[in-house]
């Protein structure tokens, strides 16, 4: 699959050189018609149109069709990578502080926030995020999925799915599609001795 990616972008200037060559060769041999007086001036015109022009349209157009489908899956596949690596960063070290996250992936904050959201309707991250402290916490999903809030403990009345607001601290809480929805009686946390 990695090596078809690139395959179009290459095809696509295969296709552009081919056309330009084609016309560079028609036009010699329909010049050196001209030259040695075989050849008239509507000919050569006719000629090169047909046989010069012609597939280089054809050919530059496929060409450059290839080339900029080439680019864009190119660029999917970056952005793919780059999720990839934030979901490795953040599962191999349970959690990952936002801002060594921007360094680390050279994106933006509004860029992991959207790429984390992304990765939760996928279904493929669950955990949380505590906003007062910036920190992402990879969570198993059993955990997360429950009423109990896994950052102040603090209980909602549902469950919840998707991207769900503790009311008590206000830590994001990434819950997978298909978790369990129960219902609990809504608890404020535990105050801190």
């Amino acid at each position: 699959m990695e090596c078809m990616i690139g395959s179009g972008k290459t095809v696509g200037m295969i296709l552009i050189g081919a056309g330009l060559a084609i016309l560079l060769v028609v036009a010699l041999f329909i010049g050196s018609g001209v030259a040695s007086g075989r050849l008239g001036g509507s000919g050569a015109i006719l000629g090169i149109g047909l046989f010069g022009v012609l597939p280089l349209l054809i050919l530059g157009g496929i060409g450059a069709y290839l080339l900029s489908k080439g680019r864009a899956e190119e660029q999917e596949l970056a952005g793919v990578r780059k999720k990839e690596r934030l979901l490795g960063l953040i599962q191999a070290q349970g959690k990952a502080p936002l801002n060594s996250i921007i360094v680390e992936l050279k994106m933006t904050r509004d860029e992991v926030k959207q790429d984390i959201y992304e990765l939760v309707q996928q279904g493929l991250f669950t955990g949380y995020i505590d906003w007062s402290t910036n920190t992402f916490y990879s969570k198993d999903a059993a955990q997360v999925g429950s009423n109990k809030c896994p950052n102040c403990g603090g209980v909602r009345e549902l469950v919840g799915q998707g991207i769900v607001k503790c009311q008590y601290c206000g830590a994001e809480l990434f819950i997978p599609p298909g978790a369990p929805q129960t219902t609990a009686t809504p608890t404020p946390p535990p105050a801190k001795a």
